[in-house]
């Protein structure tokens, strides 16, 4: 067998011809090769493909059908001393923490050694009564009609994720009791998420449709192993928007006013106003998603 560079103009030996690149080969290729993060963000209430921060295609229907491959174990915070202001830069937060325990050791202005004891997490820092550090919990899901296809990576807001809801009307975390309080993995069932059009700020609701059969839980299962699963559920938000990353602090950081409440699926997102423009000029690609849906 030639062992030069020729051998890759002879032609693939036939085995290979039907592979794909493996994870292997994607994790040498670095940020460039095939690790493309692909998300569903829910912000205005629509569903919105995203692919390393820019927004590829839309979904206008009220709900989602997916099969939820996996989840970060633990629920995230994000704080930003700053007001929120539509048409303003994409910058990263000011302080987040991954479990929900201590900051992050990149965030800017850790304001506290420990979210139990941060002033950020006390009722009344935010706007109202509300806090000023917000929750947050990723989930990585395979659309129903295409489970062992691409995993996306969809990052829910506290309105989403607690609270006891009601039947077929449930958050993410009385869902998932429900489900395992019968015994049923939750990547056993094929999920309908829908907006609720009561709510204010989007807020998504998640109830089980149908059962998979074993050949597709299995799936389901492989695909919550992979490589994309895990990125998915680890990666912060800031990384997976492209967002400008802040100085670190050398001071202790100040506690400025709380921001208004905005979209808390998208807490990293700045949109400026030459994005806007560049995207009211370009072709709707809802098409793209027309399956999207069962």
């Amino acid at each position: 067998m030639s062992t030069d560079l020729a051998m890759l103009d002879s032609g693939l030996p036939d085995y290979l011809k039907t592979l794909k690149v493996d994870d292997t080969t994607k994790a040498l290729m670095g940020s460039g090769g095939g690790t493309a993060v692909k998300r569903i963000s829910i912000k205005g209430g629509v569903w919105r493909l995203m692919v390393n921060g820019k927004e590829m295609a839309q979904n206008e229907d009220r709900h989602l059908n997916v099969v939820i491959v996996n989840a970060a174990p633990k629920v995230s915070r994000t704080y930003y001393a700053q007001q929120y202001q539509e048409g303003g830069e994409i910058v990263a937060p000011d302080c987040w923490s991954a479990d929900g325990e201590v900051p992050d050791a990149k965030a800017a202005s850790p304001q506290s050694k420990r979210c139990l004891d941060c002033p950020m997490n006390m009722a009344g820092s935010g706007s109202g009564t509300s806090r000023a550090c917000r929750y947050s919990q990723r989930i990585a899901v395979a659309l129903a009609n295409d489970i062992g296809g691409d995993i996306f990576q969809l990052t829910l807001p506290s309105t989403s994720i607690f609270g006891e809801g009601a039947a077929g009307k449930w958050p993410l975390q009385s869902y998932a009791k429900f489900l395992g309080g019968k015994g049923i993995p939750i990547t056993a069932v094929v999920t309908e998420m829908r907006f609720d059009t009561n709510s204010s700020t989007p807020k998504i609701n998640f109830k089980p449709v149908s059962f998979l059969d074993a050949a597709q839980h299995q799936r389901a299962i492989d695909q919550g192993a992979t490589d994309a699963a895990k990125r998915a559920i680890t990666m912060t938000v800031a990384e997976a928007d492209g967002t400008k990353p802040k100085a670190k602090a050398i001071a202790a950081p100040v506690q400025e006013a709380a921001k208004v409440e905005e979209d808390a699926s998208e807490p990293v997102k700045r949109v400026s106003k030459k994005s806007e423009e560049a995207a009211a000029g370009k072709p709707d690609l809802s098409k793209i998603l027309a399956d999207w849906d069962d």
